[in-house]
């Protein structure tokens, strides 16, 4: 899960790394309000779960209350990258001398976590990657032995952070070490982590993202979610434990197994490109032991994508027997048909394996018009991707 700048900026608050104190507002008399209480100048930010905030004009900053007030007018309801400003935070605004870049990261390649950092912050850590290699350090975190003074020390010298902050720097680090640890989190990032004309060392901005098979543990973090910018499809069909990632593209994409749907989302998008650049418009793993009512359910939330205009169904029956999966290929489409639904969108359905024989029987004698049959996997991509480019 991912969060919020506020909620970030919270949990670091938490575990002691310095921030600056704010408010999270969803109007521009609220944003008035919190600028009058800080006082001070104010920087008025928008919150969404994307980067490239300052350039598409969602971080202002603001001199007095009715100046925030109307920032705030100009950020809400802004779109930034697809994403639309309902909150706001509004913050105390502060002179800055310098711009860090710290992190830690779950690096699964290795099985243990990477901290990265930089003296050159405030850009995308990418950036300074690709013109400035030697500015980033990278080092190795064992996920036993942790971030303790010896280890935050080693990452601060590497990434060559000034000695007047050292002290302030490895103090941060393993705090923010806290957050990643006691929080489960896979990334905590600050970007920039700012020094001060003062000296001293602020998280100005803040990234987290916690592991959501860790919840149990946490029951705190229920309150952290936030589905207002979630596609209603995918909470639709998160809410009957269907394992959906809503695409953008024409075919809709059912199959069994993780390995097998990503394989099928690669060829109907190689075979859409000579139908017009026809794409696969989600990914839908029903399981290896899916039950016929999985298999509706699933196909229940595809076909009711405005976008979709055909589906693949590519079962490889092993632990699901292919004649469960027919079934509920049938029984959804019945189901839908009992509710009133218009089902006009074309099935292709490949299935092979436990069971196929027995399978495909059942939906030949269906012979329902919407229903086609195809052998092969890439005969299928092909057949849908010339059905959804049809149908445009």
């Amino acid at each position: 899960m991912d969060l919020y700048e506020y909620q970030a900026k919270h949990l670091f608050g938490e575990h002691g790394v310095p921030v600056f104190p704010g408010d999270v507002c969803t109007t521009p008399a609220q944003a008035r309000e919190a600028a009058r209480k800080i006082g001070s100048a104010v920087v008025v930010k928008a919150q969404v779960k994307t980067g490239g905030r300052g350039k598409a004009g969602g971080v202002k900053l603001a001199d007095d209350p009715d100046e925030a007030a109307q920032k705030a007018q100009d950020i809400l309801g802004l779109d930034i990258k697809g994403h639309i400003v309902g909150k706001i935070l509004v913050t105390e605004a502060s002179d800055i001398a310098e711009e860090y870049y710290v992190s830690f990261l779950l690096d699964r390649a290795n099985r243990s976590f990477l901290s990265i950092a930089s003296v050159e912050g405030g850009v995308d850590i990418e950036e300074v990657a690709v013109t400035h290699p030697d500015a980033v350090a990278k080092i190795q975190v064992d996920a036993l032995a942790g971030v303790d003074a010896a280890k935050a020390a080693q990452i601060s010298d590497a990434a060559g952070f000034p000695a007047d902050v050292r002290d302030q720097i490895i103090d941060v680090l393993q705090k923010l070490w806290d957050v990643a640890v006691k929080e489960d989190a896979t990334l905590v990032e600050v970007n920039p982590l700012v020094k001060t004309p003062q000296g001293r060392i602020v998280a100005l901005d803040g990234k987290v993202t916690l592991d959501d098979n860790a919840n149990y543990r946490h029951a705190s973090h229920v309150d952290m979610i936030d589905d207002s910018e979630t596609d209603p499809i995918e909470l639709r069909a998160k809410a009957l434990d269907l394992n959906y990632v809503k695409l953008s593209g024409e075919v809709g994409v059912i199959g069994n197994g993780a390995g097998l749907v990503m394989s099928t989302l690669d060829v109907v998008a190689y075979a859409g490109e000579d139908f017009g650049g026809i794409k696969p418009a989600n990914f839908l793993d029903i399981g290896g032991g899916a039950s016929a009512q999985v298999m509706a359910n699933g196909l229940d939330i595809v076909l009711n994508d405005p976008e979709v205009k055909a589906v693949f169904v590519n079962v490889f029956g092993g632990i699901t027997a292919c004649d469960a999966v027919a079934e509920g290929i049938i029984g959804a489409l019945q189901m839908l048909e009992q509710k009133g639904e218009d089902v006009t969108k074309p099935l292709v359905c490949r299935i092979d394996g436990n069971n196929a024989e027995e399978g495909r029987r059942i939906l030949t004698e269906a012979d329902h018009h919407l229903i086609e049959l195809v052998e092969t996997m890439d005969d299928a991509a092909r057949r849908v991707a010339e059905l959804a480019a049809a149908a445009k």
